[in-house]
């Protein structure tokens, strides 16, 4: 066997072999008499058939065999004397032969790109620090308690948080549209489910008061006919609720699993829950940072294959948020929007890959069980969503690469230049802004 390798570009390879003429007949003949032993043909006895006759039955069927595992065999053998890696299933190209000479292909492939790790303590991350206060779990017991608000009878003008019943008619040019008018609505001022001048139009309005209201649509709303356009609302209140916090006494505190130790229970479960959170808010920000300048430090030529896989991924990804059918694509959106995700995506494997090889990172058993567990708190059943995610090799093996990924920035914090940056949980959560 001979073979020879040319470049195509970055990662594109074309591996041509040449297989003798000897070495294929020798196969095909090999074949032919294994056949044989066991053939049925019309008029001999099973395995007597004559090897012309056979030849002439089932030749054409032997010989493409044959050559197809030639083809797999030899091609296997040039890619491991030439240390290649294919990113895919190689694309063969047969290529002409005269008589004679054998058996010549063409493998098309991608190769992955070489890495170097170069130049980490070069690089600077940004690390921000907070802790919660007391007075974050003050503002967080507040949300809690307006998450659980009971109704009366409005006394005073409505505002933000009171609920209202709403009869409307929506009119463009004077003329009402389709999907503008409606009867008994119910709206949570403050909620921001209703358009921002049709909620600011109801402050200050009372059971029984009608007004209209004029109503400008955002530029990206949903219908092109409506979409920044100047309209006007007759609203009418049909009824109208102030909201009544609860207590934060036992009842409150059990309505949030915390049925011993009162008002301090609750705090204790709340801080915990909010520094938990606060410090998976600091190791996402910081892993997108460490990340984002791993790669603008090492660009890399991605394989279009690799790309097409992790596009494919994200796409089943999003019909499996939405609960589709996994297997058809075409209910997914269009590929654009997934490319330089599935890229970064791709870029990001190869590198945290190299890292992983190159430091002989493992992972660690009792630090899996305790990210499966930790993921599964937010379950109604964690025990049993912790049973679930074991038995879902898929799953498993997500935690598991997720992990190692994370060991791979531990030890890339450890080269890089880090300086702490403090902050708070407001800040950093976005909370009360």
């Amino acid at each position: 066997m001979t073979e020879s390798i040319a470049a195509k570009g970055a990662l594109e390879r074309r591996l041509e072999v040449h297989v003798p003429h000897d070495t294929v007949e020798k196969a095909i003949e090999s074949r032919v008499k294994s056949f044989s032993r066991t053939a049925r043909l019309k008029g001999f006895r099973p395995g007597k058939a004559p090897l012309s006759v056979v030849k002439r039955q089932f030749g054409a069927q032997i010989r493409d065999e044959v050559v197809n595992e030639i083809v797999r065999e030899h091609l296997g053998t040039a890619l491991q004397e030439h240390q290649l890696a294919p990113v895919a299933n190689p694309h063969i190209e047969p290529l002409p032969t005269e008589k004679g000479e054998g058996l010549r292909f063409a493998a098309h492939f991608e190769v992955y790109p070489q890495i170097s790790l170069t130049g980490l303590s070069d690089i600077e991350v940004t690390r921000l620090t907070a802790d919660v206060g007391d007075a974050d779990v003050d503002a967080m017991i507040e949300t809690l308690r307006k998450q659980r608000p009971t109704y009366r009878p409005a006394t005073a003008p409505a505002v933000e948080g009171d609920r209202l019943t709403v009869s409307f008619e929506g009119r463009l040019n004077g003329v009402a549209f389709e999907g503008g008018t409606a009867e008994g609505v119910e709206i949570i001022l403050g909620a921001g489910r209703m358009i921002k001048d049709f909620e600011a139009g109801l402050l200050g309005m009372q059971a029984g008061e009608t007004k209209i209201v004029p109503v400008t649509f955002p530029t990206d709303y949903g219908k092109a006919d409506l979409a920044g356009q100047s309209t006007e609302f007759t609203i009418r209140v049909v009824t109208h609720e102030q909201a009544e916090l609860p207590a934060i006494d036992d009842d409150f505190c059990a309505a949030f699993g915390v049925t011993e130790g009162g008002l301090a229970g609750l705090r204790a479960e709340v801080t915990d829950n909010m520094r938990r959170e606060l410090a998976e808010n600091i190791r996402a920000k910081l892993k997108t940072q460490v990340l984002d300048k791993l790669l603008a430090s090492h660009p890399l030529d991605v394989p279009k294959a690799a790309v097409e896989s992790e596009l494919r991924q994200l796409q089943i990804e999003w019909l499996r948020r939405i609960g589709a059918d996994l297997n058809n694509l075409k209910q997914a959106p269009p590929r654009e929007p997934f490319e330089e995700n599935a890229k970064r995506r791709v870029a990001v494997g190869l590198l945290m890959g190299e890292i992983i090889r190159e430091q002989k990172l493992q992972v660690d058993v009792k630090a899996l069980e305790e990210r499966i567990e930790l993921a599964a708190i937010s379950y109604a059943d964690p025990e049993a969503a912790v049973a679930q995610i074991k038995a879902d090799e898929r799953l498993r093996s997500q935690f598991a690469g997720s992990l190692l990924e994370d060991q791979a920035v531990e030890w890339l914090l450890t080269q890089m230049k880090v300086v702490d940056q403090p902050a708070t949980f407001k800040e950093l959560m976005n909370f009360g802004a």
